[in-house]
């Protein structure tokens, strides 16, 4: 009897052997991460060199830097954190004002989390008109010009963060950008400038002020010349040239930012907020291989009182986009039990793309049903203000649509219309976005203002229940389109199939025949 069992042990040790992995590993400054790095490299260090233990010095700084708290608890570009919305002229997108350069100059930036560069009109030989908006906010646009600007230098190609840098012919030559969005025929393209970004701690002290880089943007296209982020647009995506990048490396603040949108059209941007320990949150995960976007994966959607199963998919959180975008089996599956549910007569007015409306006036509105995507570990994320109301010509309720879209490809788009009545967390350092309700008017010390306070401890937004659930019908803050500088071409699609939306947000208010 002890043969066989000897047998099967040493079958048992070589299997082992034979499953173990192994992997080869390289020194982040050795010939073969040069090899892998390429032209983006740029000028690496002779081993043994006096660069390149300085090198190696300047790496482990910034890796304690990332590993502490920073400087600062949190930071914004104004004592309040505040952005809103100035309306129609700015294709309704949410803006806050930026202080740039020494001596400084201000921009009103809109806020795009599905982009990175962070680029102003800049030396222009085709940007905005910005002469219509003179008077109609509290300061005037502004135009760059990093030659008035004592603390500006021009990025040379050979930066680790010049993407074009292999197309240039000397590596000290200024390194240009050029970013293709994904509306039609929208382009911002210049050069890649290093400037002092200014910032409030909120303690009374002096400014913060922070090295980033700006794109010098002297050329812009498509509907950047039309209303759509005139004075420049604040990229807050994931990569290494984004502002909370910097912000983080630096060790101002946890590589952590907050944004905060209401139905006023108010709202606010803090860095280094992390949020409040009641919130719900739900990991980033990757979207084609790469940890690269905000993008999270929604395990199932529900209607009211009913929840699909089987229905999961990846969504982008995009505070750029106006609405809500659904593979197109989920978008099925939402809207014909959102039509089953709805007690109101479907109609379809002039000019209006969304699919399912209906007619109703101010005395005859029907409740609506909620709109909940769920994510691991049931959290629930409950659309507020999912709808979309529809005005006659004497300003009174007509209508109203599901404010959803269909994506032909299937990853989603949780869309600014969805963000609203949130203060959205996206924790850069943990990986994960967190939410809870609020409606932006106190962030002190990041307190909020909740819409309804919990019920017997229960979360938020509970999955729902047998009985219907309602939500108030108010309009949204109806964004225009920052489209964003990267990703698949799926999501290019989709845009693009929404881009007759973008003139339909152009107009103040929805006028029905």
């Amino acid at each position: 009897m002890r043969l066989p069992v000897l047998l099967l042990l040493l079958l048992a040790a070589a299997a082992a052997e034979a499953a173990t992995l192994s992997a080869r590993m390289v020194h982040r400054l050795s010939y073969e991460a040069r090899l892998a790095a390429g032209a983006r490299g740029g000028q690496w260090p002779r081993r043994g060199s006096g660069d390149y233990y300085r090198a190696l010095v300047r790496s482990d700084l910034q890796r304690q830097k990332r590993l502490v708290v920073g400087k600062y608890k949190l930071l914004s570009f104004s004592q309040d954190g505040s952005a809103f919305s100035p309306g129609n002229d700015f294709g309704w997108l949410y803006y806050t004002w930026v202080d740039v350069g020494t001596p400084n100059t201000s921009f009103l930036v809109a806020l795009d989390t599905g982009s990175d560069l962070f680029w102003v009109p800049c030396d222009c030989i085709q940007c905005a008109s910005l002469s219509a908006y003179h008077g109609s906010l509290d300061r005037d646009l502004g135009i760059y010009k990093p030659s008035e600007s004592t603390t500006s230098r021009h990025l040379p190609c050979s930066h680790e963060l010049c993407s074009l840098g292999s197309g240039c012919t000397n590596p000290k030559q200024p390194c240009p950008y050029n970013i293709d969005y994904f509306s039609e025929n929208t382009t911002s393209s210049g050069l890649l400038i290093e400037d002092m970004l200014y910032l409030d701690s909120r303690d009374g002290h002096a400014p913060v002020k922070a090295s980033v880089i700006i794109g010098c943007g002297r050329r812009q296209s498509g509907t950047y010349l039309d209303g759509i982020a005139p004075d420049g647009l604040l990229g807050l995506g994931m990569a290494d040239i984004s502002v909370p990048s910097f912000l983080a490396r630096a060790g101002l603040v946890w590589n952590s930012f907050s944004i905060c949108f209401n139905k006023d059209d108010s709202g606010r941007i803090f860095f280094g907020d992390q949020g409040v320990p009641t919130q719900q949150s739900t990991p980033f995960v990757p979207l084609n291989g790469k940890l690269q976007t905000y993008a999270v994966n929604v395990d199932k959607s529900c209607i009211g009182h009913k929840c699909t199963e089987g229905g999961s998919f990846l969504a982008l959180v995009d505070s750029g986009t106006s609405f809500t975008s659904l593979p197109l089996v989920v978008y099925k599956t939402i809207t014909m039990e959102f039509n089953k549910q709805i007690n109101a007569s479907r109609a379809t007015f002039d000019d209006i793309d969304f699919e399912y409306c209906y007619r109703t006036s101010p005395l005859e509105m029907p409740d609506v049903p909620t709109i909940t995507l769920t994510f691991a570990e049931n959290k629930s994320f409950q659309a507020i203000y999912p709808i979309f109301p529809l005005n006659d010509r004497q300003g009174e309720l007509a209508g109203f649509c599901l404010a959803v879209l269909r994506s032909p490809e299937p990853v989603g788009i949780i869309g600014q219309n969805f963000l609203v009545g949130y203060h959205v967390v996206f924790d850069r350092e943990i990986m994960k976005l967190g939410w809870h309700r609020s409606e932006c008017h106190d962030l002190e010390n990041i307190t909020t203002v909740p819409l309804g306070p919990s019920q017997n401890n229960s979360p938020e937004d509970p999955l729902p229940s047998n009985e219907q659930q309602t939500s108030p019908a108010v309009t949204p803050a109806v964004a225009g389109r920052a489209p964003a500088s990267s990703g698949s071409a799926a999501l290019q699609k989709l845009l693009a199939n929404s881009n007759m939306l973008l003139l339909l947000t152009m107009s103040t208010v929805l006028v029905i025949s």
